[in-house]
């Protein structure tokens, strides 16, 4: 067994993987050095709070509804076969990318920066309605390629079901 095999073995991926994944544990740990170096306490209190509103409110919140999706987009009418289970992405995608375009923009969207224009002299307004408009493109995307999908996957069980015949 040469070294690479051995390697790839045991650790799973490629030697470069790992240094890659040690790079970004260094610029992790360099970067939490550096945000303690301020307010080390309201630091810490914000990451406890993030976690405990992630455990104890997001997780629960978006687990169950995730299986409420899961229950609604597999489950197929009568005698025909469900819908694939790969449905529920078409919803998890888009929901996603808009929870964390809102995470990241949320103190415009909702207009909560006084500042801003005055710092960068521009208006503050419209970030509601373009996050909006965005949200909404995201799942239109998401609902043509699901139509697709399943026009496709439909067509395949009929021609699987003449070819049985």
């Amino acid at each position: 067994m040469s070294a690479p095999t051995g390697f790839r073995r045991r650790y799973g991926a490629s030697p470069l993987h790992l240094l890659l994944v040690l790079a970004s544990f260094a610029l992790a740990v360099y970067a939490g050095l550096r945000l303690f170096q301020g307010d080390t306490l309201g630091v810490a209190v914000w990451f406890v709070g993030a976690a405990l509103l992630h455990d104890l409110v997001l997780l629960p919140l978006y687990s169950v509804t995730d299986r409420a999706a899961q229950a609604l987009f597999t489950r197929g009418p009568g005698p025909t076969p469900p819908v694939p289970r790969v449905s529920v992405n078409h919803v998890r995608v888009p929901a996603f990318v808009s929870g964390v375009l809102l995470l990241v923009w949320w103190p415009l969207v909702f207009r909560r920066v006084g500042h801003y224009t005055a710092a960068t002299a521009l208006p503050a307004d419209g970030f509601l309605g373009r996050w909006l408009l965005i949200t909404a493109a995201l799942f239109a995307a998401s609902a043509v390629v699901l139509v697709v999908r399943t026009l496709r996957w439909s067509r395949a069980q009929r021609q699987t079901r003449d070819a049985a015949k």
